[in-house]
């Protein structure tokens, strides 16, 4: 295993994004953050922290998206997670869906779907804490924290302090 990002640059790198989101939507009075369960809700929490902290509380919430995956049949049953859409819902918003790691696009896709019968936000954008590469679908982040190139025998694990109780990313397999 090879430690890529310990808890410093992940907070770096959430701090930065968070930076972006407000840049990029002139403030976040329009903003709504959906995090795809598990690690992206704790990503998602940790990003509206920091925007507060930068100018004021942003919505927050998280969006299962289980049954749109397209990979069902193929891998075993596991339990539905909630979704919880804040109050005010996503109509006319602009949605932020945080997820830990970009791979193929597929959970991306996935959660398209899953707004699409919530809602009609005004704009989708995509925070990632990591991008690595090997996209199947025409899907790319709008806010990465890093792009980590990896090859298609690796996988990347997102360690969080709230579920594993240490911060870190890692690049496991390979070779």
């Amino acid at each position: 295993m090879a430690a890529v990002l310990d808890t410093g640059d992940i907070s770096r790198a959430l701090k930065r994004i968070s930076h972006e989101i407000v840049e990029k939507n002139h403030g976040v009075s329009q903003i709504v953050l959906l995090g795809i369960p598990t690690r992206g809700a704790y990503l998602a929490a940790r990003i509206a922290k920091f925007l507060e902290e930068i100018e004021s509380p942003v919505a927050t919430g998280t969006l299962d998206i289980t049954l749109h995956r397209d990979d069902l049949r193929l891998r075993p049953p596991r339990p539905l997670l909630p979704t919880v859409i804040p109050t005010g819902g996503i109509e006319g918003k602009n949605v932020v869906l945080i997820d830990d790691v970009l791979f193929s696009g597929r959970t991306i896709r996935a959660a398209l779907d899953a707004i699409g019968e919530i809602g009609r936000p005004k704009t989708v954008q995509l925070a990632v804490l990591v991008d690595r590469g090997h996209r199947e679908l025409p899907i790319r982040a709008d806010y990465v924290g890093k792009n980590i190139p990896t090859s298609s025998n690796e996988s990347v694990k997102v360690n969080l302090s709230e579920i594993d109780g240490i911060d870190s990313v890692e690049i496991v397999g390979g070779k």
